[in-house]
Order: C-alpha cells, then structure tokens, then sequence
C-alpha cells in the first residue's frame, strides 16, 4: 500500500473546521503524483520519464517520494520498468536507442550508480560506480565511454578516526571537490575509472557530439554560493587539458550542445547582479565570446536544447504562461511553437524534430507530453492520479492590478468552490520564495501551497508575483533589489485592497503564508504589516537580515543579487529591513515552521523570532514547530502532511474559527494503518 486513505465523507463532516465537499483534501493531496523528468529515445520512438510516488505512512517507512523508472511505447501506452522502493534519476539513453541509462541507489549498494536498462525488459546492469554517489553523468557519441561526476572517496585513516569518535566539523574546511571520472563501459569490469584532477569543482559535464572535448560547468569550492555565483563554463579535452572557456558573469543554468558539435548554447547573465539566469546564449565550440540571442526578453528562459544544428528549442516563462520557441544560432528566426498552453517545465527531443515534454495544466500536475514536428499543440501522453476526474477543482484566474506607484503586478487568483458573487469570503495570500521566483498558470497545489485545498475549504487564495519575480524580464526582477521589504511587499497589500475593492474579500479575514522569501514576506506581514493580517503561517523563513548574512550558506548571492551591499556598509538599512527589529508590533497569531536541519534560512530565525514574540509584554498567539533531518522544505511524507495540517487548521482557527488561543499543539493525522504481515 503506498496511499493515505481517502477519508469518507461522512467522517470528514464530524471534524471541527471542515466542510462536506467534493473539493480536494489533504489527505487527497498526500497521494499526488507526478512526473519529473523525460527522455527521448534518439529514434523518437520511446519517451522515459520518471515516475514521483509519495510514500504512504504509516504502511511504509517514512521519507522522500520514490522515484520510478516508466517509458511511453510507440503505441503512445505507459509501462513499468523499475517500480516500488526505487530512487531513479537522470535518465538518458545510450547512442544507439537501445538502452535507457539512469542512477540509482540500488538493493544493497552503499552508493550511487549509472545503471542501464534494455528497452525490451529486463533486469538493469550496473554500468558503473565508485565508492562515492555518481552525481551526474554523460555518455559520448560512439557509446563507448562515460564521463561522470562523483567525490574522491573517503581517506582511509580520516575514515578509520571518524569510526572511532573523532568526527569534528572544520567549518568551510577540508572541503571535498567534485571530479570527473571516464570510464570504459566496454572494458573488464575490475576496470577503474580514471579521474582528471582540476582545479575547482566540477558540478556538470556534457560530451560533444563530436567525441574529443567535454563542456564542464566549474566552480572554486564545493560551496551553494560557489555554485550559484561562481559557476563557470570550461571547454576541455579528455586528458583535461583546457581548450577554452566561457567568461559568463554570474548565475547560470542549463548548457547543451548543437548536434554537430560547433556550437554551445547556455543560459546565464549579462551582468553578475541579474537575480536569475534567463538569457538564452550561444558560444563556440572553443567557448570564448558568447551572444545574447533574445536581448530585451520580456521573460526568462529556464530550458534549451538544439532541434537540428540550426535550430535551438527554448521553454521561457513570461509572465504566468510559458513558451515553446527556436532560434537560430545567430539569433535570426526565431519562432513560436506553443504559447499560453500547458505550463511546460521540461524538453526532450528526438532526432526528427519531435519533442517530449514534461507540463502541468490548472486540471493536472506535472505529466508527459508529445509534441510532433509542425504541430501547433502537445498530446498528453501520460495520465496519472486517476481520481482527480471526479475532484472538483477550483476556478482560478489571472488578476493584474497596479501597484501604488503605477507598477503592474500580475497574479492567480482561486475562487472559493462555493463561491457565490456578492458574498465576501476570507483570503489567504500565498508568497512565493526567491524573490526571484514566481507562479505560472499550471498546477500550483502542493503540501505547503493548499490552493485547492483551501478553496474547497471556502477561501480565496492569491499567489502573486511581486516586483523582484522572475517572467517578466531582467528590469522587472532587479526592482527590488537593494530594498528589501519596501515596494515588494506594498505590492502585497495593493492586490489584498484590490480583491477588497472587487467586492471578493473580507478585509477582517486575511491570512499571509509562504515560505524561505514568502517565509521572511510572512513574518513582516505579522509584524510591520500586522493591522492587515489576522492570521500568519510561515515556513522556513528569514527574520533578521543580519542574521541571514551571517548564517546561511549563501551570502554572495544576499550581497550580489539581492541586498548590494554587506550589513557593515548600511546597519541601519539590515535593522529596519528585519522583522525582528520590529516584533513589538506583532499582533498576528502566527505559526512558525522550520527544517531543523535548514543550511539556507538557518532555524535559528525562528527560534528568535519565536522567543522575542514571547518575551513580549502583550505577545500575540505564537508557536514554533520544528522538523527534524528536514532541510529547507521538507521532503518526507510525514513532515509534508504535517505541515499540510497545521497550515489548515491555523487558518482555519483564526480566519474561520473562534480564534484566540491556538489549537492543540497536537494533530489528528487521517491515516491508512499498516497492513500486518
């Protein structure tokens, strides 16, 4: 048994704060499938794609999703390869479309591995390993070898001495750099990879289709700001000698080669100071200078990939629709396939100029899809979660308003299920993370965003897209940069008063929750902006400026992208800009919740602003939940039903309710018991 039981209705109509409706439950939710990733067969003729199953508590152990191996035959029918218990990823096939190539940790394997599956069943070899997890791979054009990210292995001694209690932490030291390992996938199996040492370390590799250099993306230390500040693309050959580079300032993205192997294309930056890479570029084969093919986008290009050598296939987001484009390499022709459809998320294509793709729709998450060479729309070809036919979904709709100071904001408004026109309903504001993220027009519901869950419950819910978000271009994402908490967050409230001005909403029932930004966006909705919100939920989110800057594993990206500046140039900007700084304005019962083991947002703002709440003379209805082993957002199915619980019932509680105290600091959990053996 891998699902959470459906609770009956009947039973659901006994519970306090929940309503007899055909809307989404949360118990629905936990069951929720999807689709992460695809690969085309070269030939076209066989789609993989990964297969994401929550697991069911209590009848398995708990922990993340399962990760299944499934491929769409010609026939246009889904089957299983590799299913249960499974953790498959990076698909991809080899050369000659026979073999489907995945990692995996596998029975009693201690590591990571490449493994590889005949398209005509079978069991799965392992291809290759290590003594450490592969990360990354990829095959060259002739089948004959692999490149392949992984760790050196442990040192032998330092291993021994960690055995025997001496396991302490050198801060940012004796820090492990990625490598690149080669290896013969036809050679004796004793056989060991070979790796090319370089200095820095590597996070990607590609193999040119031309067999004798390797793109690689770069960075000077195995550290998150290294990756996402310092990342930089590396041409060399297979001894590792450097045959040329690329100088892209700031974050980067995806890279792919052309099939003939002249020319590169990637997306990155302009400037080092671009919040997110979205530019679409293109750079020899020997790097060197690079192009930004579409200057001005009014978007973000977030997925490329090459049709043939002359075409570049692109997704990029504008505004909350997503676009399927090519594009000469030289910037000329550019062209639409698909706009304002599905909300695409990822591309694989074949060698005839077809297409797989992964997409969500406002009915659906995330499935596969087809589009055929001069189509003007995508097949899906994948149909999961089966019981969301008989769900009814909540009406949504793009709203745009303008801001205080003229600014156009756009977001997705969800409609209460029951909604009748002239009633007010309460509203709870959903804030994405980043700020430079934001919400596209597809499946949005998840455990810690409850669009559906919520209208079903008799809520409006707003997910905007605030100055700072991505899909709107470059100018538009740098408006918020250097003033943190200022117009963003105004552009917060100017929607809430737009919603109370259409007649929508109860201004007296506003409940604000998001998380790690929309987490930090939350805790200044309690406090600075308290006489708003009668209810706060906030997840993994910032509290202090000056704490973030000192405590997270990020803080090039702050200074860079974000802030401008380190806390010691401008004290008084880090004070005013923090929550903490402004807690005895607090009146907003909010609920407070943190991955105790969070290297981004370190829970250590939490329990600040948990205990300055406390401490207060006249404090607001406040409590403080932390979840063990989780990171920054949690992953395991009891952690993310948890989560889903308490967000639910704290509104519920405050927007619904009788309010006043919180609720019991324990849950009911509406669990399938575990089969007995």
């Amino acid at each position: 048994m891998r699902r959470l039981i459906y609770v009956c209705a009947l039973f659901l109509a006994t519970l306090p704060g929940v309503i007899l409706a055909a809307g989404m439950t949360l118990e629905q939710l936990a069951t929720l499938e999807q689709v992460s990733s695809v690969a085309s067969s070269p030939d076209g003729r066989h789609i993989a794609y990964v297969h994401v199953v929550p697991r069911s508590i209590p009848a398995e152990e708990d922990g993340p999703a399962w990760r299944e191996l499934h491929v769409v035959g010609p026939d246009g029918e889904s089957r299983e390869f590799i299913t249960g218990a499974e953790s498959v990823g990076a698909i991809g096939w080899m050369p000659d479309g026979q073999t489907i190539t995945f990692l995996a940790k596998r029975g009693d394997a201690e590591t990571r591995r490449l493994y590889g599956i005949s398209i005509n069943g079978g069991e799965a070899r392992e291809l290759a390993s290590l003594k450490t997890d592969i990360h990354s791979y990829s095959i060259s054009p002739d089948g004959r070898q692999v490149a392949f990210l992984a760790f050196e292995s442990e040192d032998e001694e330092v291993k021994k001495l960690t055995e025997q209690g001496f396991s302490q932490i050198v801060y940012e030291e004796g820090l492990k750099n990625r490598r690149i390992y080669i290896h013969d996938l036809h050679g004796a199996d004793e056989a060991e990879p070979e790796m090319i040492a370089l200095d820095g370390s590597i996070q990607e590799v590609q193999w040119s289709p031309t067999g004798d250099r390797l793109a690689i993306k770069i960075t000077p230390r195995q550290l998150v700001d290294d990756t996402l500040m310092f990342n930089r693309i590396r041409i060399i050959d297979l001894d590792g000698d450097e045959i040329g580079r690329v100088e892209n300032p700031g974050k980067l993205g995806r890279m792919a080669w052309s099939p003939d192997g002249e020319h590169l294309a990637f997306i990155g930056t302009n400037i080092i100071n671009d919040p997110r890479e979205g530019r679409l570029m293109v750079t020899g084969n020997a790097g060197g200078e690079f192009n930004d093919l579409i200057p001005g986008l009014e978007g973000h290009v977030w997925h490329v990939s090459w049709l043939d050598d002359d075409r570049i296939v692109f997704i990029s987001y504008e505004g909350v629709e997503a676009r399927i484009g090519t594009i000469a390499p030289d910037g000329s022709n550019q062209q639409t396939l698909i706009q304002n459809g599905p909300i695409f998320n990822g591309l694989s294509p074949d060698g005839n100029g077809n297409l797989a793709l992964t997409a969500s729709t406002p009915e659906h998450p995330t499935e596969v899809f087809r589009l055929n060479a001069g189509a003007d729309q995508a097949e899906r070809l994948t149909r999961h979660n089966a019981w969301l036919d008989d769900v009814d979904l909540a009406r949504r709709e793009v709203v745009r308003y303008a801001a205080r100071d003229g600014l156009e904001i756009e977001g997705i408004l969800f409609y209460p299920l029951d909604y009748r026109e002239g009633r007010r309903y309460p509203l709870v504001v959903n804030v994405h993370g980043g700020p430079e993220a934001h919400y596209s027009n597809g499946w949005i519901t998840r455990s810690s965003d409850l669009a559906q869950p919520f209208a079903a419950e008799g809520y409006f819910v707003f997910y905007q897209n605030y100055r700072g978000s991505t899909g709107r271009g470059v100018d538009f994402t740098l408006t918020s940069q250097a003033r943190p908490a200022m117009e963003e967050f105004d552009d917060l409230i100017d929607g809430v008063d737009f919603l109370i001005e259409q007649g929508l909403v109860d201004g007296d029932r506003v409940g604000i929750t998001g998380g790690s930004y929309g987490g930090y966006a939350t805790a200044w909705g309690a406090t600075v902006m308290s006489e708003r919100f009668a209810a706060a939920v906030m997840n993994v989110g910032l509290a202090s400026q000056i704490t973030a800057f000192g405590t997270s594993d990020i803080p090039y990206e702050f200074n860079l992208v974000h802030l401008l500046q380190w806390p010691w140039e401008n004290w008084e900007l880090f004070h005013e800009a923090s929550p903490l700084y402004h807690v005895e304005k607090a009146q907003t019962p909010i609920l407070i919740m943190h991955g105790a083991a969070d290297p981004r947002v370190d829970p250590v703002h939490s329990r600040m602003f948990y205990r300055f709440l406390k401490l207060q003379d006249n404090p607001p209805p406040v409590r403080l939940v932390l979840y063990p082993g989780e990171g920054h957002g949690n992953q395991r199915a009891a952690s993310r039903y948890d989560y889903s619980l308490r967000l639910m019932r704290w509104m519920n509680h405050y927007l619904k309710g009788e309010g006043g105290e919180p609720p019991p600091y324990r849950v009911e959990y509406q669990l399938e018991p575990a089969e007995e053996d």
